[in-house]
């Protein structure tokens, strides 16, 4: 039986060995977690936890304040409320995101508005941004998607020239540069995410960036995570002037976090190191483009993610997924389902139940074909998972796996 003949259709795997896995949480956690519970406290503004967390993030980030909340969501939703969006507005972001970018945009009775992307990067760019521009637009809110980061500078330059805010979604990208810096502290404000699902898990948290520097800026920040009460040092004024959330993070949460900051430079390291030589490798195979990350740009790949050229396949893309995963190769065909405007909130226009507000402030187009470059890459997608875990055996085999199904399918 010949070598090259797939898996799928009796040839042998490429991969027969499991990948590589590893323990995200050991004894410094349950060290934090200790010292946590025998404060005898787990509200944050009594504790130590979770300013040690903030403190120690904002040494590895340079940045002066920062603001904890109990999400990546919350996150966005507080740079947003601090920013000052609100009835009226609109926000600019990106159709290949979770939902989460959004909500906060909708909580604040403001709308979303999507630009297209960058067919290979899947970042917004500058262009698409500006054709989506009008009077009412308040913030652009940049999605780094996979640790990929979007071309800041030009963006920077359009939000100085309609006098936008600019927000970071680093959900995926600890540790990614652009230019030799952070992304999260090019724009006005950047969210992160410390879900199970991200570089760093407290099972739950965010963090926002108050990159202006601004002590007001910071105090409004710190407030919209709660509930608009003012707590610095001894002093906590209940007195409120706006609507806030509650978006607390507990101590428990930044008990874990401390453990955690100090294994995010080798958890994105060994990830960019990976992630770069599967995506080197890719560059070379007929049918598949790899992910273009920007020449100033380091990447720390969350997951990988590449498109299919199917006018030189014989197959669909859903045949090149279920090849490759017969190979040994797990991975998904596509990202999400579809561009989020796409889904049944935006096509009916309701954000709440029995209301059109706030879309029925403006005439808003989600129809399919909004976005052509975003659609396709979700039509065309395979996506990847990585891991720090694994090991350069293991990349390897993901390489000639796909190698081998696009050469067989290759016309």
């Amino acid at each position: 039986m010949e070598r090259n003949q797939l898996a799928i259709n009796g040839g042998p795997k490429v991969k027969n060995t499991p990948f590589g896995t590893g323990r995200r949480f050991g004894v410094e956690e349950a060290k934090e977690l200790l010292e946590a519970l025998e404060q005898n406290t787990l509200f944050y503004h009594f504790g130590q936890k979770v300013k040690r967390f903030l403190n120690d993030f904002n040494k590895i980030y340079k940045t002066k304040y920062s603001v904890a909340a109990s999400s990546g969501t919350a996150a966005l939703h507080v740079a947003l409320g601090a920013a000052g969006v609100t009835v009226g507005d609109e926000v600019i972001t990106s159709p290949i995101t979770d939902q989460g970018t959004v909500i906060g945009i909708l909580y604040q009775n403001a709308v979303p508005v999507f630009a297209d992307l960058d067919p290979h990067s899947y970042n917004l760019t500058a262009e698409s941004i500006e054709q989506k521009v009008t009077e009412r637009t308040k913030a652009i809110l940049v999605v780094h998607l996979s640790g990929n980061p979007c071309d800041m500078d030009p963006i920077m330059e359009l939000a100085k020239k309609y006098h936008l805010k600019v927000i970071e979604d680093c959900a995926q990208s600890y540790l990614t540069k652009y230019k030799g810096r952070l992304t999260g502290t090019i724009g006005d404000y950047g969210c992160f995410s410390t879900n199970d699902f991200k570089h760093i898990s407290t099972g739950d948290g965010g963090i926002v960036t108050i990159n202006s520097g601004d002590e007001a800026d910071y105090f409004t920040a710190h407030a919209f995570a709660d509930k608009n009460y003012q707590r610095h040092g001894d002093s906590v004024s209940k007195d409120l002037e706006y609507l806030a959330p509650n978006y607390r993070m507990t101590e428990l949460q930044g008990a874990v976090g401390i453990a955690q900051l100090k294994k995010l430079e080798w958890i994105c390291t060994r990830r960019n190191a990976l992630g770069d030589r599967l995506n080197d490798c890719l560059k070379r195979i007929k049918g598949v483009n790899a992910m273009n990350i920007h020449e100033a740009g380091w990447c720390s790949y969350w997951f990988y993610m590449f498109t299919l050229n199917l006018h030189e396949l014989s197959c669909t893309r859903e045949e090149f997924s279920k090849a490759l995963a017969a190979e040994g190769i797990p991975n998904q065909a596509g990202y999400i389902p579809k561009v989020i405007y796409a889904q049944e909130l935006f096509q009916k226009k309701q954000a709440y139940k029995n209301s059109h507000f706030p879309f029925d402030q403006g005439a808003y187009d989600y129809s399919p074909g909004s976005c052509p470059n975003a659609e396709n890459i979700l039509q065309t997608a395979i996506r990847l998972d990585l891991n720090e875990f694994f090991s350069d055996e293991d990349i390897e085999e993901m390489m000639v796996g796909i190698e081998k199904v696009a050469a067989y399918y290759s016309k």
